[in-house]
């Protein structure tokens, strides 16, 4: 490696970087860059006082625009993106190596000071730093005894900003201890090139019609105040958003209920009658939150009305997928509206009245919508690919369970083929509404990582019309129809255990095991790794001993987690997963397409009109990766003005 130059800055902006990202951060005219503290080939860190007048010296100018030299930083797109829009000059990914990434894959926290806690550095970020940052970093309110300023300059108190000097400069000291701990497990060269795409991908954006937000956020403002004056009108109560009142006021009608859970009050709409059931279908419909998506759109989009920064590479460190950001658009509300051009059209044109009067729900309508608030821009089209039950697909390939892979070879039909195995009947014979199908189905997507009656219920089995007592025999059906795949689930426990507990390096099929320096590494068939550290056998919740690791548990903190055998096949099934979707990508911008965004196992591509076709995206993302012999890959893609769900 060659000359390195680390990091850190402080900035001021009148935009609120959290929920409006970098991008948008950056690009506001009040944007400054306050201290810039940087090390020249890991030697002593020095800080640069712009704010205070001082000019960064020739050689840090130079080695900045260097695309030569190597620039290291935690999170580094923050750093390479204020440098974008502050010097006006595109700063390459290439010449950038982000150390956080560089945690992540080792399944270290997300932030500067978790990665610093865990691996026990001799200098740790200084905890004072989040009440310097809201001090100096962003807008304060005006009062008396601030003489009524709008922000907070080193004048105003020099002894915070030396200490605000010090924590810039503790930063890029921490960033380089985590680079030099981590030193022997560096980005893979393929991850620093997906990396790279990646950064491009969140720099170019996507396209927002800002007019249907608008027009969205207004409808939904007027449509709340008509349905909260009917619900005045119907129980007569104070507020008829509160809890308390309005289980008061259904206690009067006849009806005790503990909680208004959205699934408690849609079950009750369903059997209430007359103003009670209009009374909960009203509360059902005012408390739907996705016109907030509409509102993160509108917060987060830049001057030149693309949204940036969507997605966070290694977002989600154990399987290394990627994360959304801002907007999340891995949880958008799908569209199943059959006239979708015409509810847009209506939204748009501010037609409120005829929303309301040709759709049962205006907020269903909106909730449908928000996918095609995304537009390509003109003169151009999206075309949409993805990829057919991908992880159905990787999880048979990876078990060997052939009679799977001969479905995906011919017709495809898993859930067909899935109940025709289970239950001994023939193929042709289960129709798209036969009970089989659905029985197929639902065991198919709540099955194949371990799952039994609890995933089967959550997947809404009984509200399918099943009944408990053909639960059991369901996940019993559909694991002696796939022996294999059963049997990868505990081959995949015992290697991990054996990796850890024996210390020997094991495989199974594609997949092998290793432990080494405290961390039980899983290498994918791409040649991957993923990571758990400090992995323990202890007793787990079944009773028995099991792994165990540390990482980030639900409550976003460090923790020691339990695993085994079925939900490591489903983190190795999603990251090799993620790595064909990763190669696809690769294999798209090399020939020439511009990919404005990718959610799951789908990408979205923003294409001239009248050039290129979804065939040819299709065939290019159906191309097996070198290491996925036998794996049957198939794409399916269609042409859209906006996003959407085919």
């Amino acid at each position: 490696m060659g000359r390195t130059l680390a990091i850190d800055i402080e900035t001021y902006s009148d935009v609120d970087l959290i929920s409006c990202g970098v991008y948008k951060y950056s690009s506001s005219p009040y944007f400054e860059i306050l201290l810039i503290a940087y090390s020249v080939d890991d030697k002593e860190t020095v800080c640069i006082d712009v704010a205070n007048g001082e000019e960064p010296p020739k050689e840090f100018m130079e080695m900045l625009f260097d695309d030569t030299v190597t620039k290291t930083a935690f999170n580094a797109n923050f750093e390479r993106t204020c440098f974008s829009n502050y010097y006006q000059h595109s700063f390459r990914p290439e010449a950038w190596r982000c150390t956080a990434v560089q945690a992540t894959m080792l399944a270290l926290p997300l932030s500067l000071e978790g990665v610093g806690a865990v691996l026990g550095l001799d200098k740790q970020k200084m905890t004072e730093g989040k009440e310097l940052i809201k001090y100096f970093c962003s807008p304060c309110k005006a009062t008396k005894s601030n003489g009524g300023r709008t922000r907070n300059l080193p004048k105003d108190a020099p002894e915070k900003w030396r200490q605000f000097k010090t924590y810039c400069i503790r930063d890029v000291d921490v960033e380089k201890q985590i680079r030099q701990r981590l030193a022997k497990f560096p980005i893979p060269k393929r991850e620093q090139e997906i990396y790279c795409l990646d950064q491009r991908i969140n720099d170019r954006g996507i396209m927002v019609d800002r007019n249907l937000v608008n027009h969205a956020v207004a409808c939904d403002l007027l449509y709340k105040e008509t349905a909260t004056a009917r619900a005045y009108e119907l129980t007569g109560l104070e507020n008829p958003n509160s809890v308390s009142q309005l289980k008061l006021w259904l206690k009067e009608k006849g009806l005790e209920v503990d909680s208004l859970a959205k699934d408690t009050v849609k079950d009750l709409s369903m059997k209430a009658e007359g103003d009670v059931q209009e009374v909960l279908k009203l509360r059902l419909a005012t408390s739907k939150t996705s016109v907030k998506k509409y509102e993160a759109i509108d917060r987060s989009v830049c001057a030149e009305n693309r949204v940036h920064g969507l997605l966070q590479f290694y977002g989600a460190n154990r399987t290394g997928r990627w994360a959304g950001r801002l907007v999340q658009i891995h949880n958008l509300p799908q569209n199943h509206l059959p006239d979708l051009e015409l509810a847009r059209a209506l939204v748009s044109e501010g037609r409120y009245e005829e929303v309301e009067l040709f759709y049962e729900s205006t907020p269903n309508v909106l909730s449908e919508l928000i996918r095609t608030a995304f537009v390509a821009k003109p003169g151009c089209r999206f075309i949409i690919s993805d990829y057919s039950a991908i992880e159905a697909r990787v999880l048979a390939w990876l078990a060997g369970e052939e009679w799977r892979l001969q479905v995906f070879e011919t017709h495809g039909k898993i859930y067909e083929a899935s109940a025709s195995a289970m239950f001994h009947v023939p193929i042709e014979e289960i129709t798209k509404t036969s009970p089989l199908r659905q029985k197929g189905k639902i065991s198919e997507l709540a099955l194949g990582y371990g799952g039994a009656v609890g995933a089967l219920t959550s997947m809404g089995a009984l509200k399918m019309g099943l009944t408990e007592e053909e639960l059991p025999g369901l996940v019993s059906t559909w694991r002696s129809a796939n022996p294999h795949i059963t049997a990868f689930w505990w081959a995949v426990d015992e290697a991990a255990i054996t990796a850890v507990r024996d210390k020997k390096p094991s495989k199974v099929g594609r997949v092998s095991f290793e432990y080494k320096s405290g961390i039980l590494f899983v290498t994918l068939p791409s040649g991957r790794k993923l990571s758990y550290v400090k992995p323990r056998m202890m007793m787990n919740k079944f009773g028995r001993e099991g792994l165990t690791y540390e990482g980030i548990g639900e409550s976003k903190k460090w923790m020691r987690l339990e695993t085994y055998g079925p939900k490591l096949v489903e983190n190795i099934v999603q990251a090799a997963s993620r790595d064909i979707l990763a190669e696809a990508m690769l294999r798209l911008e090399k020939e020439g397409f511009d990919i404005v965004c990718h959610v799951h196992d789908e990408v979205v591509l923003e294409v001239p009109d009248g050039k290129s076709s979804v065939e040819e995206v299709n065939e290019i993302m159906a191309v097996n990766p070198v290491w996925t012999e036998g794996l049957p890959l198939k794409a399916a893609g269609f042409e859209s003005p906006f996003y959407k769900k085919d």
